[in-house]
């Protein structure tokens, strides 16, 4: 499944990650080479597709990097084809997978560009729906060396000492700034002891008797329990459309192949191919 779902993941990596810039009306001419223009959209494009080495550079030093490339490529090429390369059966085949992956990237790209916001914010419901129902908790801690100090902590909380100025002047954890507060936290997030303590606790309580764990000693205070809440959409929209996309991806694929047989004829090329596309 793993390795399925990669492949497919980078196939659509390809077609969002590969620029296609919107082309300005007045397409100035930025060079020539042997009288042949290149225009500001050809170095666009050329800019866009540099390899990530160059996509690094400042946007001007980009700019000579694709100017420089697409120079090299029109000298070259013409030498090319005074040799008649351009009629080798290779360089035909060559052209041939390249029209087609590109027609392959382009279709994908039209129908990525019409994915509508509700369709992602759908999808988003959808995994929250699905979600398990987890409980988490909003703990505070007071940590100490010593058994005895955090005896004598219960003692003073038991007396109406308040639990974040107790926390803030007796704490050795990090988080005493902010009276002990550790937040919400779900299971397996803290270490066995402290977890086990914590979660035993009702709203508004703490821990009657010291917390032994490898960091020192604690008393716990739990705020507040509630159910585990999801990640805000905003804070994961970008994932959840990559979803999208990757079961758009299939869901073409899959339409194709109903539209078109598939047939491998080498056996160990066949049960590899089946087994990728079935995720094993």
């Amino acid at each position: 499944m793993f390795r399925h779902k990669f492949l497919v993941t980078a196939a659509v990596a390809a077609v969002v990650f590969l620029q296609v810039p919107a082309f300005a009306a007045d397409d100035a001419v930025v060079a020539k080479v042997g009288g042949v223009e290149i225009h500001q959209s050809d170095l666009d494009t050329a800019m866009a597709n540099l390899s990530q080495q160059y996509q690094q550079l400042p946007d001007e030093q980009k700019k000579v990097a694709a100017l420089s490339q697409i120079i090299d490529i029109k000298l070259v090429s013409k030498k090319a084809e005074a040799a008649g390369l351009q009629n080798s059966d290779d360089f035909k085949k060559r052209m041939a997978y390249l029209q087609e992956r590109e027609l392959h990237n382009a279709y994908l790209r039209d129908q990525f560009d019409k994915l509508k916001p509700e369709e992602v914010k759908a999808r988003y419901d959808k995994e929250v729906a699905a979600m398990p129902k987890e409980e988490e908790v909003h703990a505070r801690h007071i940590l100490v060396k010593t058994e005895d100090e955090a005896k004598d902590i219960i003692k003073q909380l038991d007396a109406g000492k308040d639990f974040v100025e107790l926390a803030k002047e007796k704490s050795e954890d990090t988080s005493k700034s902010d009276g002990g507060d550790l937040g919400y936290f779900t299971k397996g997030r803290m270490v066995p002891e402290f977890e086990e303590a914590a979660f035993a606790l009702q709203k508004g309580q703490y821990t009657k008797t010291p917390v032994k764990s490898q960091f020192g000693w604690h008393v716990i205070k739990v705020e507040d329990k509630r159910d585990a809440q999801p990640p805000a959409f905003d804070q994961v929209e970008p994932q959840v459309r990559q979803i999208v996309m990757q079961e758009k991806y299939s869901q073409i694929i899959d339409d194709a192949k109903k539209d078109q047989k598939v047939e491998i004829v080498d056996p160990a090329l066949s049960k590899g191919y089946e087994a990728l596309t079935k995720g094993e």
